[in-house]
């Protein structure tokens, strides 16, 4: 009887995920395609100019740059550890040993 009632809980609950998940599959029609694959359309009052509008994310340069200036730094530590190991057969991660 448990057994009987887990397969029908597992297959009740399958059914349930597989009418979600296909609800949202038709709920779009693709009638407003610019091209195909391109179906992206702005919800109504979104801007067609994100700059200065209420949606703009007014990210900071610097903080911008931080990603770029820290993948150049492991990039020049990388460069010292293949060299060292280059030439001693070592490799060593803590760059200031070398």
């Amino acid at each position: 009887m448990k057994k009987t009632l887990r397969i029908t809980g597992a297959a009740l609950a399958g059914a349930v995920a597989l009418a979600m998940t296909a609800g949202s599959a038709l709920a779009y029609d693709g009638t407003n395609c610019k091209a195909p694959g391109n179906c992206w359309e702005p919800k109504p009052g979104y801007p067609e100019k994100v700059a200065g509008s209420k949606y703009d994310p007014k990210h900071d340069p610097k903080e911008l740059a931080k990603q770029s200036e820290s993948i150049k730094e492991m990039e020049a530590r990388n460069a010292k550890r293949s060299a060292h190991f280059k030439e001693t057969g070592k490799w060593v991660y803590d760059v200031s040993k070398l």
